[in-house]
């Protein structure tokens, strides 16, 4: 199996777990501080406790320790490596204490509806859209495209008067002789 192609925080990290594997102290030293805040924010996550994540923390770093000689760079990236015995860990401690705190994001996702309408409105939407479309379709070509522009594109009366070069007026009659025709259709 080929090695996988490291990052070169990743490769430092590697470099990091090899020697402290053969004893070197210093270098445990700079991959806890390296690696620490990271670790932390994982346990902190699952046990929700600063306490018990700083517990969890130490008892990782040891384990780490203990078996940094194991690593291997062809299973996985080292903090890989390191996450997944500070998550194992973590959740052990919760284990162990009996209680299990529901994620926030199930808490969130169990409270949230669905906004999509339900197939009756869906229904009831859809026949709108082609009673106005239809309607729509029995405007002239100049109410049409005024109501189009100021309702569905959001132009002003001025921006519309400026981009259809009409006057003002013109159209405002536009439009509100389009939606006086609109309400007829519709309303029948």
């Amino acid at each position: 199996m080929a090695t996988p192609i490291l990052t070169p925080e990743a490769e430092k990290l590697a470099q990091l777990l090899a020697a402290s594997g053969l004893g070197d102290k210093a270098a445990f030293a700079e991959l806890y501080r390296l690696t620490r805040a990271k670790l932390f924010a994982v346990s902190l996550r699952i046990v929700r406790e600063r306490h018990l994540a700083e517990e969890v923390l130490q008892d990782s770093f040891v384990n780490i320790w203990n078996h940094a000689g194991n690593y291997a760079t062809a299973r996985s990236a080292p903090l890989t490596w390191m996450t997944a015995i500070v998550r194992n860990r973590s959740l052990d401690i919760v284990r162990r204490s009996g209680w299990e705190i529901a994620d926030e994001d199930d808490l969130l996702a169990s409270t949230l509806e669905d906004e999509r309408p339900q197939p009756p409105d869906a229904l009831a939407e859809r026949r709108n859209a082609h009673n106005i479309q239809r309607c729509m379709d029995e405007l002239d070509a100049e109410q049409r495209q005024s109501i189009a522009l100021a309702f569905f594109h959001g132009l002003s009366h001025s921006e519309l008067a400026d981009h259809m070069r009409k006057p003002l007026g013109t159209v405002k009659t536009h439009i509100r002789r389009g939606l006086m025709r609109l309400k007829d259709c519709l309303d029948h």
